[in-house]
Formats: C-alpha cells, structure tokens, sequence
C-alpha cells in the first residue's frame, strides 16, 4: 500500500523541534525551490550518530514508525547494539514515508551536504535546505526518471531567477536616476 504524505511540514517540524540534526534533500527541497514536481516522501539527510538517531527516535515515537523496505515492517528503534550499523533509514510512520540518508549523490556525507545547504525559513521555522545547484547535481547523479525532470525543471527555475536578477537596475543606478546623475 502507497502512503503519500499529508503535510511534509509536520514531519520537519517535528525533526526540527525534536533537534534532529537534518537538511532537507530530494523532492521537498525542490519543492522549497519552486519546482512542481510532485513527491510521495520526505527525504533528509542525517548525521548518523546516536545522539542525532536517538533524537528521531523520540521524535517519531508516537507515529508507529517501522522500516518499510524490510519484509516484516519491524518497527523503528535504536539501541546500544543497532545505532553504528544504521547508515540508511527508509520509514513508513502514520503521517508518511520519511527517508534518512547518510550520504547524498554526488555530495557526499552529512557534512558535505550541510556545506551545500542554506538555511531557509519555512513556516514552522528555519531549517537547512540544498542549495539549487547542490540539488540539481544530486538529482543528476541519481538519473531517475522523476529526479531528471525535477532537474530539468530546476535548471528552467534557475534561469528564469538568473534573467530576474539581470534585468532588476542595481540600487547604485536607481539612486543616481532618481538624483538626476544618470
């Protein structure tokens, strides 16, 4: 059974608050960026350590998450003996599928993405984001059918906020107009 993700606000909301340490990837990021491209999950990447696993963990807790691509669905936990090995999370909760990364294509690790990331204000607060080209990149490595028309469409996007920014008059040239100096 498919699950499409009601509002993917409330899953980052709740990461947010639960100070998961996460940037946001994939389809909401370019969604963030203008793209209309629809997705059915929300896919973050994380730093897979215990303390930022524990934090999902607790965050998720009341939502039944379970792993979603294992045959019997068990449920998501951490503990002692399992956090090291984790370096992936595929998770069906009762708001929609979230998806935890460690590594994203063509950038590397949590780290490397924080370093293509920007902060962006959403409604529930600011959280990290891939930037445009580190999204476009991503997307490009992947080569999924879904992910190059995201791409395609990025690129479009990109263009038309190049051309918005070329054809603005720069605030130096407004001031002298208005001064009579130009």
């Amino acid at each position: 059974m498919e699950v499409t993700i009601h509002n993917p606000a409330l899953l980052l909301q709740r990461l947010s608050e639960a100070h998961v340490d996460f940037v946001i990837i994939g389809g909401v990021a370019a969604l963030i960026h203008g793209s209309t491209v629809v997705t059915r999950d929300v896919d973050v990447c994380i730093r897979f350590d215990e303390r930022t696993l524990r934090a999902l963990a607790t965050a998720l807790a009341d939502l039944h998450p379970k792993h979603r691509i294992t045959p019997k669905k068990l449920p998501f936990e951490i503990t002692d003996q399992n956090w090291a090995s984790l370096k992936n999370l595929y998770l069906q909760t009762d708001w929609g599928i979230l998806d935890c990364l460690g590594e994203v294509a063509a950038l590397g690790a949590y780290e490397e993405v924080v370093k293509n990331s920007e902060s962006t204000l959403l409604p529930f607060g600011t959280c990290r984001v891939l930037t445009m080209d580190a999204l476009i990149r991503s997307k490009e490595a992947v080569g999924r059918p879904h992910d190059l028309q995201a791409t395609a469409q990025l690129r479009q996007l990109k263009r038309k906020m190049q051309l918005g920014q070329e054809s603005q008059p720069r605030a130096d040239e407004d001031e002298a107009a208005r001064d009579g100096k130009a």
